[in-house]
C-alpha cells in the first residue's frame, strides 16, 4: 500500500501534473482551477471507498437547513487506515510543493485538524447551495486559499445530478458543472468570488450516496483584493432561486391579506366545508 502512494504522489509525477496543467489552471473560468480524472490509482480509492461509513455507522455531523442538507465527518477515530494515510499524504510537503507549483500560490499550510473538510456524504434529495466559502481558519489563524475534492462516486450516472457547479461572479451564470464519478478531482482557488455548490437536490437511488474527500489549504496572509473581512460560510441566491423565494413570500402573503379581508363568518364556512369533504 505505501508503496503504491510513493508511486503515484512522488515528484515526477506531480511535476508532470504540473506542466500540463499550469496554465489551464490559472486561465481557467470562472475563477482558477482544475479538474483531473484517474487521479489516484485505482486500488487506492477502492481501498477507501470499501472503508467509507454509511450513515447509519458513525456520528456524523449532520447539516438540514435551506442552505445545505448533507453529511460530514472531520474525526480520524472515524476514519478509516486507508482514508488517513492518503489525507495524510495530501497535506505532505510533497504535495504542498505541487500544489504551489500549480496553483502559483507561495506558503500553503495544510490542515491537520480537516475543518469543514475531511469526509462529506450527501443522501437522496440532498443539496449544498451555491457559496464562498469561510476564509479564515478559527483554529490556526490562517487565510483559506485552496479547496481539493475526490470524489468517491462509481457507475455515477448523468441522472442522479450531484453536480459540482461554479458561476460568475455576479452569480447571473453558471460557467461549468462537474459530474461527481469516481478518481475525480477537483482543484479551486477559494475567494469572495469562487462561487460553488451543489444546488439541486440529489436525484440518485435511495441506496446511493454522493461521496468525497475534501481537504482545504491556507496561508499566513493573502491579496487584498481576493477577500473583504473574514466571514463564515456566504450563500447566494441563483436567479431561479431569487425568483421562486420572491414567488413564495407573495403567495404567502396573498393568504394572509385574504385570510384579514375575509369576513369571520366566511372563514368558518370554509372550515366546515373542507371538513365535510
Amino acid at each position: 500500500m505505501v508503496t503504491e502512494f510513493k508511486s503515484q504522489l512522488q515528484p515526477k509525477y506531480l511535476e508532470d501534473l504540473v506542466n500540463k496543467y499550469q496554465q489551464e489552471y490559472s486561465q481557467a473560468l470562472p475563477f482558477p482551477h482544475i479538474v483531473i480524472d484517474n487521479f489516484l490509482p485505482e486500488p487506492i480509492l477502492n481501498r477507501v471507498l470499501q472503508e467509507f461509513p454509511s450513515p447509519e455507522t458513525i456520528d456524523w455531523k449532520t447539516f438540514d437547513n435551506s442552505a445545505e442538507k448533507k453529511l460530514a465527518s472531520t474525526s480520524e477515530l472515524q476514519m478509516g487506515e486507508n482514508t488517513r494515510l492518503l489525507l495524510q499524504q495530501l497535506n505532505s510537503s510533497t504535495f504542498i510543493n505541487f500544489l504551489e507549483q500549480l496553483t502559483g500560490i507561495e506558503g500553503i499550510i495544510p490542515d491537520p485538524h480537516y475543518l469543514g473538510g475531511g469526509l462529506h456524504q450527501i443522501e437522496q434529495g440532498g443539496y449544498l447551495k451555491i457559496h464562498v466559502d469561510f476564509n479564515r481558519h478559527k483554529r490556526l489563524r490562517l487565510d483559506r486559499r485552496l479547496n481539493l475534492l475526490i470524489y468517491l462516486n462509481k457507475d455515477w450516472q448523468e441522472e442522479y445530478g450531484g453536480h459540482f457547479e461554479m458561476w460568475n461572479t455576479d452569480m447571473t451564470k453558471c460557467e461549468k458543472k462537474i459530474l461527481p464519478i469516481f478518481n475525480r478531482c477537483v482543484i479551486f482557488n477559494t475567494t469572495d468570488f469562487s462561487f460553488h455548490g451543489h444546488p439541486e437536490p440529489l436525484n440518485c437511488p435511495e441506496n446511493r450516496t454522493r461521496k468525497s474527500l475534501a481537504l482545504y489549504y491556507y496561508s499566513n496572509g493573502r491579496p487584498a483584493s481576493e477577500v473583504a473581512d473574514g466571514h463564515t460560510t456566504v450563500f447566494k441566491d441563483r436567479p431561479e432561486d431569487s425568483i421562486k423565494r420572491k414567488a413564495g413570500f407573495t403567495s404567502a402573503t396573498l393568504k394572509t391579506t385574504l385570510k384579514k379581508l375575509l369576513p369571520p363568518i366566511l372563514i368558518d364556512i370554509k372550515k366546515y366545508l373542507s371538513h365535510k369533504s
